[in-house]
């Protein structure tokens, strides 16, 4: 599509002959970004409304309880501490932030009063700066009021490397000035192209200064509220049992009429991801479960129990095996996997080629996923517009035990390859979920085939992705050769999800194993693009920026992809839950009720 085209598209919309809504789906369709497309709208003149949640119920309260299951529970109520969904979920219940994204890419306004566009004067043509208008009248749980100041405070929270938050890439960048008692300005210091990830979504979930203030810096973790929330949510925290149960109820001074409908949640953890979908789709049991990873044929035969409904939301979410680039079995004071050091057999390129042709994408795809997972060669796959076309993917044991032959890696008398006294044994980690090591036994079965060991682990989820620093089972300090899970990309733009591989921000025992790096991967020409992108307005050239960088990855194998996973739930079929590709499954518990 020319920019001749884009223009009369746009004239169509401001004549009326085409909605804006049609406009954006026809511009994600050819792969631009709903807020892209949303931007080239306001610069031609043109508003974009938000979407509105069919909420039906006209009072507060009345709903009962609402119960949910989180197979793997949260073990941690910071949002800015939040290391997986599970933790950005739970926080999600009684934190939020200025904007969240629908299920369109489109921005909703939360605790900010508007959306800010270039039309309401809130996003600067030049991109270097978004004025944030507050919602006035928003109460914290403890009935103090939601000011400026507590999104200042959040700046330099979440900017303070003492603290290592997870957030700090959102912030640590930006500087934000109080304009008033409700508004703020988020200064950049070079033209940025996508504004909107300071103060949205989950990484912009806001804390109260009056709570956290006392707790800045190398205190973070020592903070009550890290696990007893006090937010400006739908629901104010009543329990929570780390990796068991989160527990909350109706917010009577909450900021919009009407809401919420429950009386209150409950978020139950634990157990496994079967269990929890029969506990929705056959027995009725509970009203949602998060993060249904089950094979797709026994999710069709709970759905005929007729009690609920699998629900599939299409994000950036890719199931993927990381390869370590470091020595995770070498210990350095105190620490494993440290940077400096190199893995014995992993850094050679022809080994990490012919794992990229042991891995059987498809059969994973056909046998496990079915509807829930398509088999990809990409990491970045989604919105399309980003996604490489030069990349492919194939099954080839031939072609593995070429390229290792080529290479010297021999078999030796147990049939395990080596060389130079090193051999092809590795250790392949992933947490515990029958469709996880299913898949596990599809690569470990191919890899003996062309003389590698494969020796698996499976860890307890809530142990995986814990936020516990002191546990070294985590995923984020991969003491193994290889594992494998699923990453989330949870805006409708590629910046946040790419800058995981950026040589600064690996993960060490200096930042807590907070960096999102995990690989420890580094590349100087992946890090000047990653550069050159945040900067870049021309959207064209922005997307050819994040399009090499994908390629970079699957060139160098630095991750093998193995399925591009839909968001997928189960839901009582009397539950009216809005869900989004682009943001938590809690996102807007504000505006789920049940059917009468």
């Amino acid at each position: 599509m020319n920019e001749q085209e884009l223009r009369g598209l746009i004239a169509d919309v401001k004549g009326g002959s085409l909605s804006r809504r049609a406009f954006v789906r026809r511009m994600v369709a050819v792969g631009l970004t709903a807020p892209l497309a949303a931007q080239m709208l306001a610069h031609s003149g043109v508003a974009m409304a938000a979407s509105t949640p069919k909420y039906k119920p006209t009072k507060a309260g009345g709903g009962g309880v609402l119960k949910m299951l989180w197979w793997q529970g949260p073990t941690l109520l910071n949002p800015h501490f939040a290391v997986g969904t599970k933790d950005q979920d739970g926080s999600r219940i009684f934190y939020e932030p200025l904007a969240a994204w629908d299920d369109d890419g489109m921005l909703m306004p939360v605790l900010a009063a508007e959306v800010p566009t270039l039309e309401n004067g809130g996003v600067a043509k030049d991109g270097l700066s978004v004025t944030w208008k507050l919602k006035k009248g928003v109460q914290w749980h403890d009935g103090k009021p939601f000011t400026a100041d507590d999104c200042l405070f959040n700046w330099k929270y979440a900017s303070d490397p003492a603290a290592a938050a997870v957030t700090i890439s959102s912030y640590k960048d930006v500087e934000v000035q109080k304009i008033d008692d409700h508004t703020i300005k988020v200064l950049f210091s070079k033209p940025t192209p996508f504004w909107a990830d300071a103060f949205v979504g989950a990484r912009g979930c806001q804390i109260p200064k009056h709570v956290f203030e006392p707790y800045m810096g190398d205190k973070s973790r020592d903070a009550p509220a890290n696990l007893a929330p006090i937010g400006t949510g739908a629901y104010v925290f009543e329990e929570f049992k780390p990796g068991d149960l989160v527990r909350g109820k109706r917010n009577t001074n909450y900021h919009e009429a009407n809401k919420p409908y429950f009386d209150s949640v409950e978020m139950k953890g634990g157990g496994d991801a079967v269990s929890a979908a029969r506990a929705v789709l056959q027995t009725g049991e509970y009203d949602f479960a998060w993060n249904m990873q089950v094979e797709d044929a026994i999710l069709k035969r709970l759905e005929e129990g007729g009690k609920g409904r699998v629900d599939i939301t299409l994000g950036g979410s890719i199931e993927h095996i990381q390869l370590n680039n470091t020595d995770p079995w070498t210990e350095v004071d105190g620490e494993r996997s440290v940077v400096t050091s190199k893995h014995p057999s992993l850094t050679d390129p022809a080994v990490r080629q012919a794992l990229n042709v042991l891995v059987d994408r498809q059969a994973v795809e056909d046998h496990i996923y079915g509807r829930t997972g398509k088999a990809t060669p990409n990491f970045l796959n989604n919105p399309e517009r980003f996604a490489s076309k030069k990349t492919s993917f194939e099954l080839n044991i031939d072609k593995a035990i070429k390229l290792l032959d080529g290479a010297g890696w021999k078999p030796g008398a147990d049939g395990i390859r080596e060389k130079n006294g090193v051999k092809l044994k590795y250790v392949y980690q992933t947490s515990i979920n029958q469709p996880r090591q299913k898949t596990q036994a599809i690569i470990k079965q191919a890899c003996q085939k062309a003389g590698i060991d494969i020796e698996v682990k499976a860890v307890t989820a809530s142990v995986y992705f814990s936020s516990d620093v002191g546990n070294p089972d985590t995923y984020t300090k991969f003491y193994t050769d290889l594992q494998m899970y699923t990453t989330t990309q949870t805006q409708p733009d590629p910046g946040i999800f790419m800058n995981q591989f950026v040589s600064s921000e690996a993960s060490t025992k200096a930042n807590k194993w907070q960096g999102r790096n995990i690989t420890r991967w580094q590349n100087a020409e992946y890090d000047k693009l990653f550069l050159q992108g945040e900067g870049e307005l021309d959207p064209v050239k922005r997307a050819a920026l994040y399009v090499r960088m994908n390629e970079l990855l699957i060139e160098n194998v630095v991750v093998i992809p193995v399925v591009w996973r839909g968001g997928v739930a189960a839901v009582s079929n009397k539950l009216s839950a809005p869900l989004s590709g682009w943001d938590n499954n809690t996102w807007n518990l504000k505006d789920w009720f049940r059917e009468a």
